[in-house]
């Protein structure tokens, strides 16, 4: 089968038809494309394009639409996930890369007490995540918040289902000498609801200290498990947000049928 290449337009669900340089130099000087070749199109919000190049040069490429359809979204409600990105860089944007090509559609940074990371460039994360969305052939580019520190992101509103995923057990604080007061901590994939949004939060490489996670549950966000193994920052987060799409998409085979 002939691969088909996707291009990446956010212009044109504003009526501005020409693609961005870095997409037009890869559609003209690498794939050698012509005035009159067809393009597919998405705008990263759901929709995708068919329509011819019109104009062909070095920097730009300027295309009338033929054709526009909605894509499928494979998953109910709404998938976030919060993370304190990794010490190393390589390991959030694996993520990140991962994360939008089973389908996600927001993902929040965290800055926390624990975190090694202070500063990411979001612009790198937002090339990635265009280029996973088009590998994967998807119409929707997920969210990429900028840095927030803990404290301010438990301020924002949420709604749907709020879990924090940490180690930490109500046994195991009071041993340290901490009257923490967590709850105890179910595994995740027994408490999601397909039709309602979720948000997981995953700490950076130290766990979330207790304060955070008292924080969280003040908050109303429900301590949780993903499981007996001990996972890594990315892994964690690539795991929840597995769980979550899973949690959606089997209701939306069922109803299907």
């Amino acid at each position: 089968m002939k691969e088909t290449h996707l291009f990446y337009s956010p212009q044109i669900a504003h009526g501005i038809c020409e693609l961005p340089e870095d997409e037009a130099k890869h559609a003209v000087r690498v794939l050698r494309m012509q005035e009159g070749d067809t393009l597919t199109i998405t705008d990263g919000m759901g929709y995708f394009y068919e329509a011819h190049i019109t104009l062909a040069s070095k920097a730009h490429c300027a295309f009338a639409i033929d054709k526009k359809w909605a894509d499928h979204k494979l998953w109910q409600s709404e998938i976030n996930l919060a993370v304190a990105p990794t010490k190393n860089i390589d390991r959030i944007e694996w993520f990140v890369e991962k994360a939008t090509e089973i389908g996600v559609d927001h993902i929040y940074l965290l800055l926390c007490d624990n975190s090694e990371r202070r500063v990411v460039k979001n612009e790198r994360l937002e090339k990635i995540a265009i280029s996973a969305m088009k590998q994967s052939h998807k119409a929707f580019k997920p969210q990429i918040s900028l840095m927030t520190t803990f404290k301010d992101f438990l301020k924002k509103d949420h709604n749907g289902q709020r879990f924090i995923a940490h180690c930490y057990s109500p046994e195991e604080t009071e041993a340290q000498g901490e009257m923490s007061h967590l709850s105890g901590r179910n595994f995740l994939g027994d408490l999601l609801k397909a039709d309602e949004p979720s948000i997981v939060l995953i700490g950076p490489e130290g766990d979330f200290s207790i304060r955070e996670v008292k924080e969280a549950e003040a908050a109303d966000f429900q301590s949780i498990s993903l499981g007996e193994s001990r996972l890594r920052t990315e892994t964690a987060a690539l795991v929840a947000v597995h769980l979550m799409y899973l949690s959606k998409r089997i209701k939306s085979i069922n109803e299907e049928k």
